[in-house]
């Protein structure tokens, strides 16, 4: 028989307009009693569900993350509940025996058993920081699509500047695409519109604007550049709420640019708002990982191991960290880091070698959160020590410090 671990608990099925609730309670004889009722989403229909709940004194709840439809209940529960939120495939009821009342129970007689493993859930400011970051993810993706848009607008029009300008949104490119803009029958003047740097560039760009702006073309044109323009502006904006609601976590900020690719205010931030303030949460470093999808996935039967590939987990930690990692490797004032992917890339390929490089850095966050103190690849184990007592001839030296990247004067 099953250990009952929570004696008197609810399980809620999660809708857009309803809610169904089912309190369990186990007697000392085993024997479960079942109590159901019906809510309404409304703020009002989840303050009786709080109501109810403290009624039959059942304080440990047990629901799905259902879309986005959980997080009102979450948050009215939050304070006077300990809340299990569950992913749906964890609490998936028996295939023909599915309904809204035996959903919600089954959910219960999950839960009362703890055979329901908990999403990580942080606190109410650190949500509302994620929620803000994840938005500015999508500004900043729209953003990328209307310069997509714009280049190829020019592209339509054979305006090649940007096989001669680095960027066709900086000053100069700009400077020539107005002057195309508002007069379309006029050449531009390109040695008064551009930058003194870009000097030796006037020929190749006279010959690059020699293409064929249509009357649809240019107002396309203005149209994307001023959607561009308004959406810097909400970027900005949102880096304004987003640094006044962080200012409580700037202890944590400073920790947290110590590590190698982090020096940014805003950097350090979007990975408080991932991953919490708080590192006690996580019983290890290597769950914390696994949360970022930083490990591989489980899939052996038999003795056999089908597959190695990395969990599906970390959906916007780990684009970032991949980002970040992409830059650290490149610069050599890490060399712990960027010796440790030179090594990994010759035996298991780039991939691999960049993730190994993400769960370092999120390790390092770990560490530097929990115990308080700066970055240091010593302490925290970075770096490889080396036996003293092992001697190496000068070729060997020299061959050894090419293979790691040195260049030997």
């Amino acid at each position: 028989m099953l250990k009952i671990v929570y004696p008197n608990c609810c399980g809620i099925d999660v809708h857009k307009n309803f809610i169904v609730a089912v309190v369990a309670i186990t007697d000392k004889q085993g024997i479960t009693s079942y109590h159901r009722k019906r809510f309404s989403t409304f703020t009002n229909g989840l303050l009786q569900l709080r109501d109810w709940l403290e009624y039959y004194s059942c304080f440990d709840v047990c629901m799905e993350s259902t879309g986005k439809y959980w997080i009102p209940v979450f948050n009215i529960l939050e304070e006077s509940c300990n809340i299990c939120l569950a992913h749906p495939k964890y609490v998936k009821a028996i295939r023909g025996k599915k309904t809204d009342k035996k959903d919600a129970q089954w959910i219960a007689d999950l839960f009362k058993h703890d055979l329901v493993a908990s999403s990580f859930i942080p606190p109410l400011k650190i949500r509302q920081l994620r929620d803000l970051f994840r938005y500015r993810m999508k500004i900043t993706q729209l953003q990328v699509s209307e310069k997509n848009r714009y280049q190829n607008c020019l592209t339509w029009s054979n305006l090649q500047i940007a096989s001669v300008v680095s960027d066709v949104f900086g000053k100069s490119a700009q400077a020539i695409i107005k002057s195309i803009l508002d007069n379309p029958e006029e050449k531009p003047n390109i040695e008064q519109l551009i930058h003194k740097r870009m000097k030796d560039k006037v020929l190749d760009l006279e010959i690059a604007v020699e293409g064929e702006l249509t009357t649809e073309q240019a107002e396309k044109i203005r149209v994307i550049k001023a959607h561009y323009d308004a959406l810097a502006i909400c970027k900005e904006d949102l880096d304004q709420m987003i640094r006044e609601l962080g200012r409580e976590y700037q202890e944590q900020v400073k920790l947290i640019q110590t590590v190698p690719g982090f020096k940014e205010e805003l950097s350090a931030l979007r990975v408080i708002s991932e991953i919490g303030a708080d590192m006690t949460v996580f019983d290890s470093a290597a769950k914390l990982c696994s949360c970022a999808g930083l490990v591989p996935a489980n899939n052996e039967s038999a003795g056999k191991k089908f597959s190695t590939r990395i969990s599906k987990g970390g959906r916007y930690l780990k684009p970032f960290l991949v980002q970040i990692a992409n830059a650290v490797v490149k610069s050599e004032k890490h060399p712990e880091l960027r010796n440790k992917y030179l090594k990994l890339k010759k035996r298991r390929g780039h991939r691999k070698a960049i993730i190994a490089i993400c769960r370092r850095l999120l390790v390092a966050i770990y560490q530097v959160l929990l115990k308080q103190e700066n970055y240091n690849p010593v302490l925290q184990g970075l770096t490889e020590i080396r036996n003293p007592d092992k001697t190496m001839s000068v070729q060997d030296a020299i061959r050894f410090a090419q293979q790691h990247g040195f260049n030997v004067a």
